[in-house]
């Protein structure tokens, strides 16, 4: 019998994009998700990895969205070719802006799902939206642990305060994957 601690890894993509961006990264389509996933697990059991974005809907004239959608295309042909999941929110346009929405309902809803069948032990979110915190405090109700991930430079207080444990990501620490 395996008696290695199971985790999953969760990764929420635009969030991780733009905290990583701040920092003066351009993340490269071929960035080392499955290094940073084996670094953060730390010798325990992957069970899964999931990466979450909001979909790109390309324009037929519009070769600026189609750009977007090829390079997010690529990007997903390689998360899988590394073995991770995605899962789509969608992208949704508010006075000129692009927003992406149903991506944080897609991770609570892993969590949870995870926590009730015990598919896990330790979830660890690349995230720092303090929209998951309910979700958050459920799964630890159920005795699961929660490693959030964040930014160095800009950590989340909140789920800081709700996680097991936190762990932060600086500009060496995410060069070393690229």
């Amino acid at each position: 019998m395996n008696n290695k601690e199971r985790v999953i890894i969760l990764i929420d993509g635009s969030n991780f994009y733009h905290y990583a961006k701040e920092l003066g990264f351009q993340l490269p389509i071929q960035f080392d998700y499955k290094g940073l996933g084996e670094k953060l697990a730390d010798g325990r059991d992957i069970v899964s990895g999931t990466y979450y974005i909001g979909k790109v809907r390309a324009k037929e004239k519009d070769e600026h969205s189609q750009r977007l959608r090829s390079n997010q295309q690529r990007l997903m042909a390689w998360l899988a070719r590394c073995g991770w999941s995605i899962e789509f929110g969608h992208m949704m346009k508010n006075q000129g802006i692009f927003h992406e929405k149903g991506v944080d309902v897609h991770i609570a809803a892993d969590l949870l799902r995870g926590a009730y069948k015990d598919t896990y032990d330790t979830a660890i979110l690349i995230s720092s939206d303090t929209d998951l915190i309910p979700a958050i405090q459920y799964v630890r109700e159920e005795g699961k642990k929660l490693e959030y991930v964040g930014f160095a430079h800009r950590p989340s207080y909140g789920l800081i305060k709700n996680s097991t444990l936190t762990k932060t990501l600086t500009k060496e620490g995410i060069g070393q994957f690229l």
